[in-house]
């Protein structure tokens, strides 16, 4: 991880999903607003396939799945509904090629990460892969191959792009606490084993070795020490589910030289604050870790609290707008 010390992290971006169906207007409106930290957004409302577990399942390496209406499930071979989803990559891609031609500079792409995917694909019997330990090993070695793939194909691309993986984990807190739900609904999976979770997550950031992981996570208790062993160079989270008791564990993570993707601006249709308003908990953050002020802007990338998608296309423009200026407040005036 040493050069990921040396990486740097865009002051701006968003964290994946986009408003509306237009993947050229979307690469637009993105390379536009988070100039210095571009992302290949995420469309779900073009529908199943186009949404983050259905995009993710069309990277896999020799594992399908297809669309069932309890949700996705694991098949035999590839139909419809994984070249649905290749098909909208592929469109994705094509969009932000066309809008970075000869940029240079860190480019951010999103894919589920191991359990959060084990938590939402279903096995032939109707249960999640969660259930079967066999199955999660073959669903994050599918992974794993299918973002080695994914990221030569971008580089490909973008020549210029320094890459930024980003697995989201918004389902990491419950598989870890033993919290989500049989088919049935009626009773939970167990929790799985914390060094079985580390040791998991590890193999699928160790694909991107040549730059930064970050871990994304929406939900409440993002387990950030565990994320840091797993190798994450960064961690993004919704920075109002914090509380005090994530301190210490936080100011360990930004000594040691982890990243954070605060979410401060929110994700969906609001009155924004000023910019300097939407960080001022960023601040607050530091005084009480008695961090160097002049860390901030090195170690924090302002983000929205979470994807987009449920916004209208106007707030998504401001909202991403706002994060840059927020992050350039956090610049100009540390303190």
């Amino acid at each position: 991880m040493s050069e990921n010390s040396e990486f740097r992290f865009g002051s701006a971006t968003g964290v994946g999903s986009m408003p509306g169906g237009d993947a050229r207007e979307t690469a637009k409106t993105v390379t536009g607003s988070v100039e210095d930290f571009p992302f290949l957004a995420e469309l779900p409302a073009r529908g199943p396939g186009a949404d983050m577990i259905g995009r993710t399942a069309g990277m896999l390496v020799e594992l399908y799945a297809r669309v069932e209406p309890s949700g996705w499930r694991i098949g035999d071979r590839p139909g419809r509904d994984t070249k649905r989803a290749r098909s909208w990559l592929g469109e994705d891609l094509d969009a932000l090629e066309e809008f970075t031609q000869g940029y240079e500079g860190p480019v951010k792409v999103q894919a589920v990460g191991p359990w959060t995917l084990a938590a939402a694909l279903e096995l032939k019997n109707g249960e999640v892969a969660l259930s079967d330990p066999g199955a999660c090993r073959d669903l994050a070695g599918s992974l794993a191959e299918g973002l080695r793939g994914h990221l030569e194909e971008v580089r490909r691309r973008i020549p210029g792009a320094q890459l930024v993986l980003q697995l989201d984990e918004p389902s990491l807190t419950a598989v870890l606490r033993g919290q989500v739900k049989s088919a049935s609904g009626y009773r939970t999976h167990r929790a799985v084993d914390r060094q079985a979770v580390e040791a998991t997550l590890r193999d699928v950031v160790g694909v991107h070795g040549e730059g930064p992981v970050v871990v994304h996570s929406c939900a409440p208790d993002v387990p950030f020490a565990l994320l840091r062993r797993a190798g994450a160079a960064a961690v993004s989270f919704d920075f109002s589910l914090l509380t005090e008791r994530d301190d210490d564990v936080i100011g360990e993570a930004v000594e040691g030289g982890t990243k954070l993707l605060a979410g401060v601006v929110p994700g969906t249709d609001g009155p924004l604050s000023d910019p300097a308003g939407s960080v001022m908990g960023v601040r607050t953050l530091w005084r009480r870790l008695g961090l160097h002020p002049g860390l901030l802007a090195e170690a924090v990338t302002v983000t929205p609290s979470c994807g987009l998608a449920g916004a209208s296309p106007a707030y998504a423009r401001q909202a991403l707008a706002h994060c840059v200026r927020a992050a350039r407040s956090l610049a100009d005036n540390p303190e």
